[in-house]
């Protein structure tokens, strides 16, 4: 897989999977392979914070489904994470997931792939949910293809967001142009 779409909200097809889905569209309809995940209906347990991923080197939680994520994470060349934003940063399931990457850190398992942050906000915040991936990204030394923005409250409310999704629309077809440098 070239490209995959990772979204942190509870909502299967809430805004933050829609606006990752546009971006992801872009590269399909170009005909670069693309997956998209959810982590809504998953059991993504916290970081205990024990340290026995520096001699495991991969996160020793077991029972929940962290791995098989971070698996198609590692068989990516770009990853477009996203996050509705709650109190003004991500949600709760995705910071247990970005937390638990520390386990790929100390090999630096994900440096070199591409980034693209995706904050969803109801009236404001979004800016500091994408910071808080933005951080995540630059810890595993991704490099940063940008970030995408939107508002919406209600399953849907994203797509009246012209902007959001005009702004989705480009960065999928920097994407684009990146993996496949020939493409017009």
């Amino acid at each position: 897989m070239k490209v995959l779409g990772l979204s942190g909200s509870t909502r299967k097809n809430g805004n933050t999977a829609q606006l990752i889905k546009v971006i992801l569209g872009q590269c399909s309809e170009a005909g670069i392979k693309t997956e998209f995940v959810s982590l809504a209906g998953k059991k993504i347990l916290p970081c205990t914070g024990c340290g026995k991923c520096k001699e495991k080197k991969w996160c020793v939680i077991e029972g929940d489904d962290w791995g098989g994520i971070a698996e198609k994470m590692l068989e990516c060349e770009v990853l477009v994470i996203g996050s509705p934003t709650y109190y003004y940063d991500v949600c709760g399931h995705l910071k247990n997931f970005i937390d638990r990457t520390y386990s790929l850190y100390h090999d630096r398992k994900l440096l070199g792939r591409k980034g693209i942050a995706v904050g969803v906000q109801a009236s404001a915040g979004a800016e500091r949910t994408v910071k808080t991936i933005e951080g995540f990204l630059s810890t595993h030394e991704f490099a940063s293809l940008g970030s995408v923005t939107g508002t919406g409250t209600d399953e849907g409310d994203i797509m009246k967001d012209a902007k959001a999704v005009a702004h989705a629309k480009k960065t999928g077809d920097k994407i684009v142009r990146l993996l496949l440098p020939h493409h017009d």
